[in-house]
């Protein structure tokens, strides 16, 4: 990257969708996507931001591809935005070597106020597997009876929304509330990982950007989810958010509901070494936010490199962005 490119803040958390409309459909998997956008264009602005490079600024990726109906995802939140948008527009083919898709037209989807508590319940459905548990977690998981089960994944939702809300600077001034809406309480292997997945959907009093993930596998596409609401409805300075969508409309928070489960941000408790909590304080103005340029050996110019996020609230997600586990998956 030249010395003169940075990552520029929002004034608040924003996100962009980009789609990209190929000649044919495209059966391949995110990171095979993300190899060749690595391959191909190893000095865009985007790079870093793929191959892990940045993990220890972004603990929650701020690009993530997706692959939804045979179609190639770009998804952009906050700094990231306009350098998905800038990439997206010099993409003209994806040569996989057995096969190259030519790039007929992209569709954008912008979308501003993400991260944004409120005070009805909003529907997402996991379009793709929510793997809430790793390899750790699921054996104290099967030795819970279904309530308690139930309140545990609700638990863990809240504690990735309050975490990715954090990551974005947003300060959280209400209690998180979820309610999980899940086809089975049981997880389903989905690989060679024993690694158990969930089907379904969840209510939150969150707006959450479309296509972003939740849970453990996120830069492999997983726990990707959609909104079932109208955003374009929204009216964000009237707070009844009563009027109806074409899917679902917000719902009302009921405390009483046995399976609404209320997070107090100030209640969450460090579970392990990887994260220890962080006071919340307001979002610092826009402005640019220097990220060095690819490391190197030589550790004299180290002063210059920006401090690395403090780490913040209790999510098990070891898998984000990692350099070594990017050069294992992205074999060319």
């Amino acid at each position: 990257m030249k010395n003169s490119e940075h990552f520029i803040k929002t004034g608040e958390p924003a996100s962009v969708i980009v789609r990209l409309i190929t000649d044919k459909p495209v059966k391949k998997t995110p990171y095979q996507v993300k190899g060749v956008f690595i391959k191909h264009y190893p000095k865009e602005e985007i790079t870093p931001l793929l191959d892990g490079r940045y993990r220890k600024y972004f603990l929650y990726p701020r690009v993530q591809v997706k692959i939804l109906n045979e179609q190639i995802y770009i998804i952009g939140i906050d700094e990231a935005v306009d350098i998905v948008l800038a990439f997206s527009k010099k993409i003209q083919s994806l040569n996989f070597g057995n096969i190259t898709f030519q790039v007929l037209d992209i569709e954008t989807e912008h979308y501003t106020k993400q991260f944004k508590a409120i005070d009805r319940l909003l529907r997402y459905r996991f379009i793709t597997p929510w793997i809430a548990l790793n390899q750790t977690t699921g054996n104290n998981y099967h030795s819970l009876n279904n309530a308690e089960r139930k309140n545990h994944l609700n638990r863990l939702l809240g504690q990735n929304i309050i975490f990715i809300a954090r990551e974005m600077g947003v300060s959280i001034n209400q209690k998180t509330y979820t309610k999980l809406l899940l086809n089975s309480l049981f997880p389903k292997p989905l690989d060679d990982n024993n690694l158990g997945a969930f089907y379904g959907g969840f209510q939150t009093n969150f707006i959450l950007p479309n296509y972003i993930g939740l849970g453990n596998g996120i830069t492999r596409g997983y726990g990707t989810i959609y909104g079932l609401y109208n955003p374009d409805e929204f009216n964000f300075d009237d707070k009844t958010f009563l009027k109806e969508t074409q899917n679902s409309k917000p719902a009302e928070i009921k405390t009483t509901d046995p399976d609404l489960a209320t997070i107090d941000i100030d209640q969450i408790q460090k579970t392990n070494n990887r994260f220890t909590p962080k006071k919340q304080g307001k979002r610092k103005k826009a402005g640019p936010i220097r990220v060095p340029k690819k490391e190197h050996k030589n550790k004299s110019n180290q002063s210059n490199i920006p401090k690395p996020k403090k780490q913040e609230v209790v999510i098990d997600e070891s898998k984000f962005n990692s350099p070594e586990y990017h050069k294992k998956q992205h074999k060319f």
